[in-house]
């Protein structure tokens, strides 16, 4: 059983790249309009084949773990977040570093991180000039990486680990720039010029990372504390295993820089969409249900990745298709998210749509689906839920200029001005003026 790949365009591998990285949903969606729900594309050196029906979505995400591996299909990210990353790991390392993880971002645990949101949602805010436009995303991101470094880290004040948020904030000014990315795509994740690239830019961030390691393992009140690396150096399967310094490197940085850029690159959609959407941001201050409704119809509309990746480690029916090994297979989170069986009206900002019905399991994947679906998403939901009420309850706000196009930063796909908005005044004195 050798398998073939489904038709799809046949341009040259740079020129379907760069359309790619240009204008992924133009891309995606002229594709489907030509080839159907199924179809290969020649991104990187493994072709692509993408999928848009949920159907066959589903057969992926309930796919054996020793078919469908994921390390091997995201390696792009392996030479910032390292080999031990539980997004490149596969089998029973993955489950293994999954299961230690969970139990950091469930339960009773994510309550005690809300006064944290609140109080950096604030302090951004008590920044924010009246009258003039500002980019949000710079602003949500100086919000979460406060957040994920005070619940990764354990600390109840802004200041601690300054050092450590600046050297976070430069890596990933650096090597989130597009052009690294296609340097890896075109050279591959372990050519020595990238590893060296990347060991370079990553120095310092890393002996920082080490330093407060080795720093935490030793406190005298470690097992007593509840934070996020505090948890981790805890942590032991049942044969009493626990993370070693590579492993727990690889974990925090998956955590910096997965658990605040994405977070904070959908909060700026989601104002850039509630800003033009009219009553939306007063109904998101002071309505629960629509503010929950908003966040998941942000992540449908608007998610920051574009495909879930999968490589097939041998040949295997999908969707009634034969594909052969070595594949990616990639579900089309833009393609599924805009089906208008599903979503009528699909490029239309409502998140009316979401109060009445909780979304699809395998036509609403902002976080991917199955056993890898990200550990972070219920922690990042709640993020963004929080700080959309916080600031829409404190501010009024307007946009500026037209609705902004997708521009891609790396992957992740964001607001090309940013999510520009204006800031009219506090929310009360809107209303009285209003009045």
């Amino acid at each position: 059983m050798n398998g073939v790949l489904p038709p799809g365009p046949r341009a040259p591998r740079a020129v379907q790249m760069a359309t790619w990285l240009a204008r992924p949903l133009w891309f995606a969606q002229q594709c489907r309009a030509r080839f159907g729900d199924t179809f290969t594309v020649r991104i990187e050196e493994r072709p692509w084949v993408m999928l848009a029906d949920p159907a066959v979505i589903r057969e992926v995400f309930t796919a054996p773990a020793d078919l469908m591996h994921a390390g091997d299909a995201n390696g792009i990210l392996r030479p910032m977040l390292g080999p031990s990353s539980v997004l490149l790991l596969d089998g029973a390392e993955h489950m293994h570093q999954r299961r230690l993880m969970l139990p950091a971002f469930h339960g009773e645990r994510l309550l005690r991180y809300r006064e944290i949101m609140v109080e950096a949602t604030d302090r951004v805010l008590a920044r924010w000039p009246a009258g003039e436009p500002i980019s949000l995303r710079p602003h949500a991101q100086a919000i979460t990486l406060e957040v994920i470094v005070r619940a990764v880290f354990g600390v109840h004040e802004p200041e601690p680990h300054e050092h450590l948020r600046a050297l976070v904030s430069s890596v990933l000014d650096r090597l989130t720039r597009v052009r690294r990315m296609v340097l890896i795509a075109a050279l591959g994740p372990d050519s020595p010029r990238i590893v060296a690239l990347f060991r370079r830019e990553l120095g310092a961030l890393d002996a920082e990372l080490h330093r407060l390691i080795a720093e935490r393992r030793t406190a005298p009140d470690l097992a007593a504390r509840d934070d996020v690396l505090s948890t981790l150096l805890l942590a032991r399967d049942e044969d009493g295993r626990g993370l070693s310094d590579a492993e727990l490197r690889d974990e925090l940085m998956t955590l910096l820089v997965a658990g605040h850029e994405t977070t904070a690159n959908s909060l700026a959609w989601a104002f850039e969409r509630l800003a033009r959407t009219p009553g939306g941001l007063e109904r998101v201050a002071g309505d629960d249900a629509y503010a929950e409704a908003a966040v998941r119809e942000t992540l449908r509309l608007r998610p920051v990745i574009a495909v879930v990746a999968r490589r097939l480690t041998r040949a295997a029916e999908i969707g009634g298709r034969v594909l052969p090994a070595g594949t990616v297979v990639t579900p089309c989170i833009l393609l599924v998210h805009r089906r208008p069986d599903v979503y009528p009206d699909p490029d239309a900002f409502r998140p009316e749509r979401f109060l009445d019905r909780a979304p699809g399991t395998y036509t609403w994947i902002p976080f991917g689906g199955g056993v890898r679906r990200c550990i972070g998403a219920t922690f990042a939901q709640m993020e963004m839920q929080v700080v959309l009420r916080r600031i829409a309850e404190r501010v009024a706000l307007e946009p500026v200029g037209d609705p902004e196009p997708i521009r891609r930063r790396a992957i992740a796909l964001v607001p090309a001005r940013g999510g520009e908005v204006r800031v009219v005044g506090p929310r009360a004195a809107a209303r009285r003026s209003v009045g």
